[in-house]
């Protein structure tokens, strides 16, 4: 198993993306299994949280709207990332190979900076690792696959942290969990949930109504 926390020394990365990279030093692998807890007989899975800093939106992290083809996550948003092959050596190489597949990114300007402990997917069956990275030189990225990916964006912290645009949201099941509504992209579930948490360890989050609960048809018309 990899050693979660930073990879790199925390004072190498800007100044506004430190926070993140600090916190997961000692981190309470319990504070992230509240998201989903591990599986067992899972397969392994990793994902690319890569923040990025856009020369007028700021700081940003990339987002990847799924292909609705039925599948169990499709149609949602979701970091880059999937299932470990056997020639990867690693979650952090498991992250990038899939985000340069999806994303179309090119990996020699991603610079991995921490992984956080691992999470269970139930609906999917992976246990995955969160690889986050800091984006040092972006490049042009897009939807390789039109199959498996609809859209690529780059999303403003400081739109995700607007009051405005987050709420909780109820599964048809009764689930209740985190949510972002954004022009023509919804944000919930895991990738919600993860949010929320890297916005609180970032520094970045700004008070917002939690009692605000949506049914999650009504949030999807709401962003269309």
């Amino acid at each position: 198993m990899a050693e979660r926390g930073p990879l790199v020394d925390p004072t190498t990365v800007p100044a506004w993306l430190r926070p993140v990279v600090e916190a997961t030093s000692g981190l309470d692998p319990n504070l992230f299994r509240r998201v989903s807890p591990p599986q067992q007989n899972a397969r392994d899975a990793a994902v690319l949280i890569l923040f990025g800093e856009h020369e007028t939106r700021g700081p940003d992290v990339l987002l990847q709207l799924r292909a609705d083809g039925g599948g169990a996550h499709s149609g949602q948003v979701a970091f880059p990332g999937g299932a470990s092959e056997p020639g990867d050596d690693g979650p952090v190489a498991t992250a990038l190979r899939e985000a340069v597949e999806e994303t179309g990114l090119d990996p020699s300007g991603v610079r991995p900076i921490a992984l956080l402990p691992e999470l269970g997917i139930p609906v999917s069956g992976f246990q995955v690792t969160p690889v986050i990275a800091h984006w040092e030189q972006p490049s042009r990225v897009w939807a390789v696959d039109p199959a498996e990916s609809a859209a690529v964006a780059r999303v403003p912290i400081a739109e995700l942290v607007k009051p405005d645009n987050r709420f909780t949201c109820r599964h048809p099941s009764g689930f209740l969990g985190p949510a972002f509504a954004l022009p023509g992209m919804l944000v919930w579930g895991f990738t919600a949930a993860l949010l929320t948490l890297l916005l609180q360890l970032g520094g970045w989050e700004e008070p917002w109504d939690g009692s605000v609960i949506r049914d999650l048809d009504a949030a999807w018309r709401s962003v269309s």
